[in-house]
């Protein structure tokens, strides 16, 4: 008992010395893993499934709104580079497989989980493999380094990413391309592009679209961006609305848990982060 009154007093005074800005802590996330990359809420559950990026286990984490594990899933494939992760609206996982740091990777992925999967043990994934339009050299020249991507949405059968820059000054280039979401091999359409400043704090590492369809967010360390009254699949169009962060973290994933609210994670870095946060948007 004294044991558990330590660890809890310990994660209080945690908290406490922190300052989250406007995000509200729902909960720690599991201790072991230190660098969740993306969540995402499937329609009609309220369990939260995370993921870590490359170079961890290949595997998928249920977890509640207080951040405990309610299921773990192994995925049969390996995790390159995992780094966000969306449903559709039959209630199918898609994982983002397509971290590219160096801009030098051929074979870009994102991997299907079947619903009816989501409930065993272990899954075996299709394989959804598409390159950028735009790419023809691999890897590319520095100054050309703009084909890594940390987020991506399904929306009306297709994907949409965003791309995130490795070039010097423009780290807060996104581009946004469009996928078919179907089994086979496609090339991702260029829509449109949106800078969002020129330091690494910029770099947008999660996206989610709203259910009624509104509403885009794109988060970075130091903002979130709100995008309505786009025209069509054009997300970056319309009018945009900043939101500065005052609380500094790695913030890697964002969903949308209803049309005006927000769940985020961050990954645990020292005595930050490792947390799970609600934000309420107008």
């Amino acid at each position: 008992m004294m044991k558990k009154i330590t660890i809890l007093l310990s994660i209080f005074l945690l908290i406490s010395c922190q300052n989250f800005g406007q995000l509200k802590v729902l909960g720690e996330l599991p201790g072991g893993l230190k660098e969740i990359s993306g969540n995402e809420i499937i329609a009609g559950s309220d369990l939260i499934w995370i993921h870590e990026d490359g170079g961890n286990k290949s595997e998928i984490f249920a977890i509640d709104s207080n951040g405990k594990i309610i299921k773990e899933l192994d995925i049969n494939e390996k995790n390159s580079d995992w780094e966000d992760i969306t449903s559709d609206e039959f209630g199918n996982l898609y994982i983002g497989d397509f971290g590219n740091n160096y801009s030098e990777r051929k074979h870009l992925k994102i991997l299907k989980v079947n619903k009816e999967d989501l409930d065993k043990k272990e899954a075996e994934v299709e394989e959804i493999e598409f390159e950028y339009e735009d790419q023809d050299k691999f890897p590319t020249k520095k100054k050309d380094r703009f084909f890594d991507a940390e987020s991506f949405f399904y929306f009306k059968n297709n994907f949409y990413v965003f791309t995130k820059s490795r070039v010097k000054d423009e780290y807060g280039k996104t581009s946004l391309y469009k996928i078919p979401a179907i089994k086979g091999k496609h090339t991702a359409k260029k829509i449109g592009d949106f800078n969002n400043g020129k330091d690494a704090d910029s770099w947008i590492t999660a996206a989610d679209i709203s259910d009624d369809g509104k509403k885009v967010v794109l988060l970075s360390k130091k903002n979130i961006l709100i995008f309505t009254g786009y025209k069509n699949d054009n997300f970056l169009s319309g009018k945009v609305h900043n939101i500065a962060l005052e609380h500094q973290s790695q913030k890697e994933g964002v969903c949308f848990k209803d049309n005006n609210t927000l769940i985020i994670t961050d990954e645990k870095s020292g005595k930050k982060g490792g947390f799970l946060y609600e934000f309420k948007i107008d």
